[in-house]
């Protein structure tokens, strides 16, 4: 195909979510670059791969299917690590779906584990505007609400490594603080790989907005180091401390001293250096490390939660090595006590 049209109801995958429903989609064979609205098409003879839909539902892309992603970039060491090569994606050429968002890009390396979306396809070209223009998911992100800071309170989620409950302490966090009134609550994914499941989680629990970084025009916030990345934090951070709400709650993907992390705590630390943080551990040893790296920077932990909490002998010791209190936010009931009763075993 050197281009062509696309009916409105081709399959999109969930970095779209912010594109406007269309009734055709013109393409154009071109290289394809990172944030672009791209098609691809998977193989005949391959096997059905899953995607995550614009609503969040699992979407499955049939052989044969043409559907709409983006070109960007995937550093999860824990599933797949991939880039966009030097130049855009070739037209004609054959790259894999990095993330179930719909992120495609050469493929460097994957873990073992089940990627319903792992799978190889052809790019097909660039979705274009009414006037020629390459469309981008930037030109649909959020603009700036021109407030100012409303110095609300702003808690951050943290984690020692990727699955350790992270969103589950930031729900938490979020119905603790509805329980004590403050009924309007934000919450940002600043970092990572998006998932809009993860944040319908927050809507589900009650959170009036919840945004992560395709909603700045962002397909991930990778690579590591990239140019322009405390930019983009500073703009979300001021976008949502300037919104009408009682909180804000901001998880950070992975851990706090790798990928992007460093460059997301010291923008958070200048908006808001008594920022209340939520650590989640996967084991007592690795809060240690957690608090020790968060010191060098002037920050400290208010609270500890994870798998290092999940009976009283490994939440003892991971109190006693700490010495910071620790909850274990996964059962219900704990959730309840957070906001007014954590800190350095006192409150925050």
């Amino acid at each position: 195909m050197n281009g062509g049209s696309l009916p409105g109801n081709v399959k999109r995958t969930s970095a779209l979510r912010r594109v406007p429903p269309l009734e055709a989609i013109q393409f154009r064979s071109e290289c394809g670059s990172e944030g672009d609205i791209c098609a691809f098409e998977l193989p005949c003879d391959a096997s059905p791969i899953t995607v995550e839909s614009a609503t969040g539902r699992v979407l499955t892309i049939a052989p044969g299917d043409v559907f709409l992603g983006t070109p960007g970039y995937r550093q999860a060491r824990r599933w797949a690590v991939g880039s966009i090569p030097d130049g855009g994606l070739v037209p004609g050429n054959d790259y894999w779906v990095l993330s179930e968002s719909g992120v495609v890009g050469e493929l460097t390396s994957q873990s073992h584990l089940e990627m319903g979306h792992l799978g190889r396809v052809r790019y097909v070209g660039a979705g274009c505007g009414d006037r020629g223009e390459t469309l981008n998911i930037r030109q649909f992100g959020v603009t700036s609400s021109g407030a100012p800071d409303r110095q609300r309170p702003l808690y951050l989620i943290l984690g020692t490594s990727s699955e350790v409950g992270k969103t589950t302490a930031g729900v938490a966090v979020l119905r603790a603080l509805r329980l004590q009134g403050h009924m309007t609550v934000v919450a940002l994914k600043a970092t990572g790989t998006p998932s809009f499941a993860e944040l319908a989680r927050y809507l589900d629990f009650g959170a009036a907005e919840a945004f992560d970084c395709i909603d700045f025009g962002f397909p991930t916030t990778y690579p590591v180091g990239r140019k322009g990345i405390a930019e983009y934090f500073f703009n979300a951070l001021d976008f949502c401390l300037s919104l009408p709400t009682d909180a804000v709650v901001v998880e950070c993907a992975g851990d706090p001293v790798t990928a992007n992390a460093p460059e997301l705590l010291k923008c958070v630390k200048a908006r808001r250096p008594d920022v209340k943080i939520i650590l989640a551990a996967a084991d007592a040893l690795g809060a240690m490390g957690a608090k020790c790296a968060l010191a060098e920077i002037g920050l400290e932990i208010n609270l500890i939660t994870g798998p290092c909490t999940d009976t009283a002998i490994l939440l003892q010791w991971t109190e006693a090595l700490c010495g910071i209190r620790a909850i274990n936010l996964a059962r219900g009931s704990a959730s309840f006590e957070m906001a007014e009763g954590s800190g350095n075993r006192g409150s925050t």
